[in-house]
């Protein structure tokens, strides 16, 4: 089996080099070829693919600015392999991640998969705290499936891969924001099978200001509602809980003007995560910023969520793009 990785590159020349150099260290000699799509980048990855280039079987497209889903299409119409996958720019993959995949693969296949993402030692304190908000089961990462989830599992294409047979079925990725669960959500409701390889994880930096996690995260709840608007049922009463924390924490800073014992509650919610970030890290450091990265990102996928239920939902804007979308894709 050929396995065709396909990356989308927006200005992130050194992730890039990183993630090529993680590449040409996989073990078990896993044929794959290499798909960079430059997407209209003013800081090209061009030095680093061709560093790369006789490591690698690497083609590398330049193209308009148009957005990471139609650079992910552009990629599969590249593509001569029989299983897609899918990494951020921004991911780095430990050197069996192929093997394990072959070995899941082999041992109960699966025509769609997702895996999960983890924070590589060497990365920052910050970046490590971020990594600890989007995947912890106190936060929002209970709701992102797999072990100890809320909802069934739905791959994201920081680590997702499937094979050619549901690109020709299914198609490619809509334009639109939670593009990956969106195609995640088609290709289980066209009868594939989607599975969850919890050892074949990559390492993902993700974001590395909370003002780039803050913009990032309102996004993603954001998405939630264009998602429910698109996939009759695709709303779960789990995805409404970071709007309850927003909402609850401003009612909390409301009681707190008449009490100070309102203030009980999340004094012991930040215990937790601090308590929980301490052991996974083992860094004072790491858990104190984790505190804060979780509250960010509550808060901001609260605020997402709600802004576009009110916006979408009860005054009917920008549905347009939606109803379009629903002609297309059911």
């Amino acid at each position: 089996m050929l396995y065709s990785i396909i990356i989308p590159v927006y200005n992130r020349p050194a992730e890039t080099a990183e993630l090529l150099e993680s590449l040409s260290q996989q073990e078990g000699n896993i044929p794959f070829e290499v798909i960079i799509v430059e997407d209209g980048s003013t800081l090209p990855c061009r030095e680093a693919v061709a560093k790369f280039a006789e490591k690698l079987p690497i083609t590398y497209h330049v193209k308009p600015n148009t957005g990471r889903s139609d650079s992910r299409n552009v990629g599969m119409q590249l593509a001569k392999g029989d299983y897609f996958i899918f990494f951020d720019s921004d991911c780095i993959l430990p050197p069996d991640y192929f093997v394990r995949l072959a070995g899941y693969l082999a041992a109960g296949y699966s025509d769609c998969f997702g895996g999960p993402d983890a924070a590589h030692p060497s990365f920052s304190d910050l970046q490590k705290a971020v990594s600890y908000a989007m995947t912890s089961f106190f936060t929002t990462g209970g709701i992102r499936g797999g072990k100890q989830a809320m909802e069934a599992f739905k791959p994201r294409t920081f680590n997702m891969g499937f094979s050619r047979a549901v690109y020709e079925q299914v198609g490619g990725f809509n334009n639109m924001l939670g593009e990956d669960i969106d195609l995640s959500i088609r290709i289980a409701r066209a009868g594939f099978r989607v599975s969850l390889y919890r050892e074949a994880f990559v390492y993902h930096k993700r974001r590395i200001s909370f003002t780039r996690f803050y913009r990032q995260v309102r996004n993603f709840g954001t998405a939630r509602i264009n998602l429910a608007l698109l996939h009759k049922g695709a709303l779960k009463p789990v995805h409404a809980l970071p709007a309850l924390f927003l909402l609850g924490g401003a009612g909390i800073v409301a009681a707190a003007f008449f009490s100070l014992w309102a203030l009980a509650v999340p004094a012991c919610y930040a215990a937790l995560l601090f308590t929980d970030a301490l052991v996974k890290t083992k860094r004072i450091k790491t858990a104190l910023w984790a505190v804060w990265a979780s509250c960010i990102q509550l808060a901001g996928y609260g605020w997402g969520f709600l802004s576009a239920g009110v916006s979408k939902v009860i005054f009917r804007k920008g549905l347009e793009s939606n109803e379009k979308l629903t002609r297309i894709y059911k």
